[in-house]
């Protein structure tokens, strides 16, 4: 990959363009529906706790499971793609999600359910840093924002197609459809998207582009023989920046995830809503997602010089503010708690956190970065789960103060990312 042909990125010609766009816009496609193999449990979780008498704390031990299988994934995927092949490792993860979707559907407690669901974690793990990587073959730092911005716009409208999709499923079919039946669509695309994509420029014959920004041209500049075998790793684990920069995502993790896996079953439980009001309600969470990324890179990118670091800090603040009001709003009060819901995830999707892992990184450790960062990511989100869980059932359900805490690590990520300025 060193030895390819390079040129810089205004004289690359155009057909290199129209590859950029169609691996960018072939990953984001494929990614909008591979939440309907992972966090499918979510929308549904009321059902299966009321079908199978979980606990909340047995609620969170199936959520914990997931995202700490998620995150071991992180931790190899992104290196074992960057030696053996990027579409090769998305194509198998997204296969294997399925497969392992279909034996969670057959759960008749909460063990049962626990280890394929950490399973699948693990193999759905395979289609995030492999694709990032990717991504960043063919976008340099200067456009890298609007690009993970797009991808980051993906993964929010993959929230939503999945609790919409799987949502519907499992309210009209029972949670166990809401296992076989979508996933089935994860399968499918992954095996396409290993014949429409390429990992690298010089895969079809184009030059690679020249990266002159110092922040990824710095790490990109390394001596090869330092990135052989476990190089990355200890490049990456020794620099600083990047080790604060993935505890701010975990801890971004602990509000994101947090949000997910807890506020369906609140508005259910407080709110006294129907499963099918609750789905709609917090469908507004994820729509928030969905439309910030891109907005958050596209700022960056051409008004910010690349910097990341304003963004994030707009993000903590205001999603710090926001927790705080739901903490704070009776949850009976619907209308409100949409308004929230909707604002909180808009301000949740303004932080360009996976985007820094990469600028860092430079694009010959971006697959081990971005599943280093990820792998932190899911550490504390499943934390979250099981510290919230047994907060909620052995303190008898004190909703406000998992809300209150969320906000206090929102306030703590805009300290620590200061010092990364990146």
């Amino acid at each position: 990959m060193r030895n390819a042909r390079t040129a810089k990125y205004e004289d690359l010609p155009g057909s290199y363009h129209i590859f950029k766009w169609r691996i960018l816009l072939a990953f984001a496609f494929f990614y909008l529906f591979l939440y309907m193999g992972r966090f499918n449990f979510w929308p549904v979780a009321p059902l299966v706790k009321e079908d199978l008498s979980l606990s909340n704390l047995e609620i969170g031990l199936v959520n914990t499971l997931l995202l700490w299988g998620f995150g071991l994934g992180d931790l190899v995927h992104g290196r074992l793609a960057e030696n053996y092949g990027l579409r090769l490792w998305v194509m198998i993860g997204a296969i294997l999600t399925t497969v392992f979707n279909v034996i969670t559907s057959f759960a008749t407690s909460a063990v049962t359910m626990a280890i394929p669901w950490g399973i699948a974690g693990f193999v759905n793990a395979a289609c995030w840093a492999p694709g990032i990587s990717m991504i960043s073959q063919w976008w340099p730092r200067r456009n890298r924002g609007m690009a993970m911005g797009i991808v980051g716009t993906a993964a929010g409208g993959a929230m939503v197609m999945m609790w919409w999709i799987s949502g519907y499923v499992g309210a009209e079919w029972g949670w166990r459809a809401s296992f076989r039946y979508p996933p089935i669509i994860i399968a499918v695309l992954g095996i396409a998207f290993y014949f429409v994509a390429k990992d690298r420029p010089s895969e079809v014959g184009l030059p690679e582009y020249i990266e002159e920004d110092q922040v990824s041209a710095t790490p990109e500049a390394i001596d090869p023989e330092r990135l052989k075998g476990l190089g990355p790793y200890k490049e990456l684990l020794s620099n600083p920046r990047f080790l604060l920069a993935s505890h701010v995502k975990g801890l971004e993790n602990v509000v994101r995830y947090g949000l997910t896996t807890w506020v369906p079953i609140y508005y259910f439980e407080e709110g006294g809503l129907s499963i099918e009001s609750t789905i709609l309600l917090t469908i507004l969470l994820p729509l928030g997602y969905l439309i910030a990324p891109p907005v958050s890179g596209i700022i960056s990118d051409r008004f910010l010089g690349s910097r990341r670091m304003p963004m994030v800090i707009f993000s903590c603040t205001a999603s710090s503010i926001v927790l705080v009001a739901i903490a704070l709003a009776p949850p009976v009060n619907i209308t409100l708690g949409a308004v929230l819901l909707l604002i909180g995830g808009l301000s949740m999707g303004m932080s360009p956190i996976s985007t820094i892992a990469v600028d860092i990184a430079g694009r010959h450790m971006a697959g081990t970065s971005s599943g280093l960062l990820d792998a932190h990511g899911y550490a504390y989100a499943g934390g979250q789960a099981l510290i919230f869980a047994a907060v909620l059932d052995m303190a008898g359900s004190p909703w406000p103060i998992v809300f209150l805490a969320m906000a206090a690590t929102r306030v703590i990520s805009g300290l620590m990312i200061y010092r990364v300025k990146a």
